[in-house]
């Protein structure tokens, strides 16, 4: 490493200001902060509260989805290896799992993980290349260093899609959410709603048909079959054909990385033991599912079976887990007051409850109630400040 450093050091004037290279200075200075230390940190320790800069936070977080990810390459190949029942499918990876010696079996372990890898791997390279090369371009244009935050947009992203995605719409996808939902405002810490959400959102309005219904989200041409969500807007609890324990662990047909409730409370864990995520967003989100599932369950409904959906059921199936965790705490689009938190996240709970159980056409909320809150995050802010002031001017009128 001390021979990558002194090189990156040898190099830098023809980046610098005046050199041949000037106008690549943030893809050279994005190489060697990411490699090594920033070439700008402070000296003195006035300011300092801790020890997690922007480059920490993000691998704090990458960390943290590890899980996630795993869960998102083993159940992506269980869930398609059911299906196969050893039959071997067409297509490249058939021919990897071949020549690795694999066959589709989802009694095992490597077939299932290596099978799924697969398709998540495409995935993310694609996201990574095309959203990274976004992200150097505007960086280049503006003259100013390309941050890390998208490391964890461009893991996020992938996880929240169904394995049977087209790549073209994933780089279209993460090209909407870059350029439209985070550089148009600034770039990273500037942007008021989520990027990966963003990327999301275009393509679920863009191509349903590719991220919604049920040909996409089991790994096997075709072959359909609903989620749990889409078993319950039908059927209502009585539809399912897998255990509450089944659906906390994450092994049923879902988008990649949200099945498993198991993998992202590991996360939320990490995230809040470093003090990265908000344990009050996802405390205050939880009350606010809970509390309107109960609502629900209390009225009742003989036409919508969605409103006999009980909270333990409503934080194992679909997403929730998920956006609890890692898309609401999002530090850049969330609230930043502490009381403002617990609103924020309260009311992304009581809103995505809706949008499962009222509209029957849209049975998974989360996505569409976090953007949401995003642009009122600010505004709760406001008003949270305006009244921490006018409380502090009371106490010390004379």
């Amino acid at each position: 490493m001390k021979f990558l450093e002194k090189f990156l050091d040898s190099q830098k004037s023809l980046f610098e200001k005046g050199g041949k290279l000037e106008k690549f200075y943030p893809l050279y200075e994005a190489a060697d902060t990411f490699i090594f230390t920033p070439a700008d940190v402070t000296e003195k320790d006035a300011h300092v509260r801790d020890a997690n800069d922007l480059k920490r936070t993000m691998i704090i977080v990458a960390v943290a989805l590890f899980p996630a990810v795993f869960m998102a390459c083993y159940n992506t190949g269980y869930q398609a290896n059911l299906i196969l029942g050893g039959q071997v499918p067409e297509g490249w990876r058939a021919s990897v799992m071949t020549i690795l010696g694999l066959g589709f079996d989802a009694q095992s372990f490597f077939s299932n993980f290596i099978y799924g890898l697969l398709f998540f791997l495409p995935v993310y390279i694609v996201t990574m290349t095309v959203g990274g090369l976004w992200e150097a371009l505007f960086a280049s244009v503006r003259g100013h260093e390309i941050n890390e935050g998208f490391v964890v947009s461009g893991l996020l992203f992938p996880l929240t899609l169904p394995p049977t995605i087209p790549l073209w719409q994933v780089a279209v996808g993460i090209t909407f959410g870059v350029v439209i939902g985070k550089e148009i405002f600034g770039g990273t810490g500037k942007n008021v709603f989520n990027p990966a959400l963003m990327s999301r959102a275009f393509l679920f309005f863009a191509y349903p048909g590719q991220i919604s219904g049920n040909a996409v989200w089991t790994a096997v041409d075709g072959h359909t079959g609903a989620t749990a969500l889409g078993s319950a807007a039908v059927g209502g609890l009585s539809a399912f054909d897998f255990s509450w324990m089944d659906a906390f662990l994450g092994f049923i047909p879902g988008s990649m990385g949200e099945t498993s409730t198991l993998a992202c409370l590991i996360g939320a864990f990490i995230l809040i033991l470093t003090g990265i995520g908000s344990w009050r967003i996802m405390l205050a989100m939880l009350l606010g599912m809970v509390g309107t599932a109960l609502l629900f369950n209390s009225i009742g409904s003989t036409t919508n079976p969605m409103f006999a959906v009980t909270p333990a059921w409503h934080l194992v199936i679909g997403s929730f887990a998920f956006a609890c965790v890692f898309m609401a705490t999002d530090p850049v689009s969330a609230a930043m007051t502490n009381t403002g938190r617990f609103l924020y996240g309260f009311f992304i709970g009581v809103i995505g409850v809706l949008i499962r159980v009222v509209n029957p056409a849209y049975p998974e909320g989360w996505m569409l109630a976090i953007l949401f809150m995003n642009a009122f995050a600010p505004l709760i802010d406001y008003f949270v400040i305006k009244a921490n002031i006018k409380r502090r001017e009371a106490r010390n009128v004379i």
